[in-house]
């Protein structure tokens, strides 16, 4: 059976009302109640990582010492060209950060701060749907790892996440790479062509530093961050009550990236 015209636009508007569109009312009135809802966000025993950005602790200098500590960890290459530039951890203005949160009446020290991004960790990928190769895909855990041994570099990740986390090597990556460079190389992170790691053609991004958080470490920019201001950045398991990232967002007022799309972000944001 058919359905006109006028009744796909009523369907579409009732799905509207109490689909995406309720959620993300959900999300911008009472966030605090429900990102720190006691309900596990995974099964029982399983962890599911997740970050807390306290933005009114950081400043540029130490958004700047993450992101200097998170591309020293993972041997980021710099090109010398925004064009081809390589980002796991950046910065980016209120407004770019939340185009959905926008209003007339929006604090003034919110409209003129830039914010720490990087890769959300959605619970509801939509880059590893698209993937041909699975070279991109979610751990148990809900971090998105990128497998840069099985991309192919068709960039269908790129076209799918909503958030620009991910970036595309247009080069050879270790043509940029000095002698004087190499020597400060992290040894811990693939540094040759020999192992299944960055090269022309291939897409990389954050992972939560996932190498660091099976040596029992955080991530690279939550120890650079709280080294100079505690509770900057908070990471933790979201699925553990008593954890410092759920007992942050059951006192503070948080948003996250876009929630209205329905991918779940796993960074939040105290403003």
């Amino acid at each position: 059976m058919g359905v006109n015209r006028r009744d796909f636009l009523k369907i579409a508007g009732i799905a509207g009302l109490f689909g995406l569109s309720g959620r993300a009312a959900m999300d911008i009135l009472a966030p605090g109640e429900l990102e720190a809802a006691e309900k596990p966000v995974a099964p029982p025993g399983v962890k599911r990582w997740a970050m807390v950005v306290d933005s009114r602790k950081m400043d540029e200098a130490l958004m700047d010492k993450c992101i200097e500590a998170c591309h020293r960890e993972h041997n980021v290459p710099n090109y010398g060209n925004p064009k081809e530039e390589i980002k796991w951890v950046w910065k980016e203005d209120y407004h770019h950060s939340f185009p959905g949160q926008q209003h007339a009446f929006i604090e003034e020290d919110l409209k003129h701060k830039e914010f720490l991004l990087m890769c959300n960790h959605c619970s509801n990928p939509p880059c590893c749907r698209v993937c041909p190769t699975q070279a991109t895909f979610q751990r148990e855990d809900g971090i998105i790892m990128m497998d840069m041994h099985r991309c192919i570099g068709c960039r269908f990740c790129m076209a799918a996440c909503p958030f620009g986390a991910r970036s595309f090597n247009w080069g050879d990556p270790w043509r940029v790479t000095r002698v004087e460079e190499l020597k400060k190389l992290n040894p811990d992170f693939p540094t040759n062509r020999t192992y299944p790691t960055r090269s022309k053609g291939v897409v990389e991004k954050c992972t939560f530093c996932a190498s660091r958080l099976a040596r029992g470490e955080v991530p690279a920019c939550v120890e650079a961050a709280n080294e100079v201001t505690e509770g900057a950045l908070i990471f933790g398991d979201l699925n553990d009550p008593e954890s410092g990232v759920r007992e942050a967002l059951r006192k503070h007022y948080s948003i996250r990236r876009k929630p209205e799309l329905g991918t779940e972000p796993n960074l939040y944001f105290i403003v």
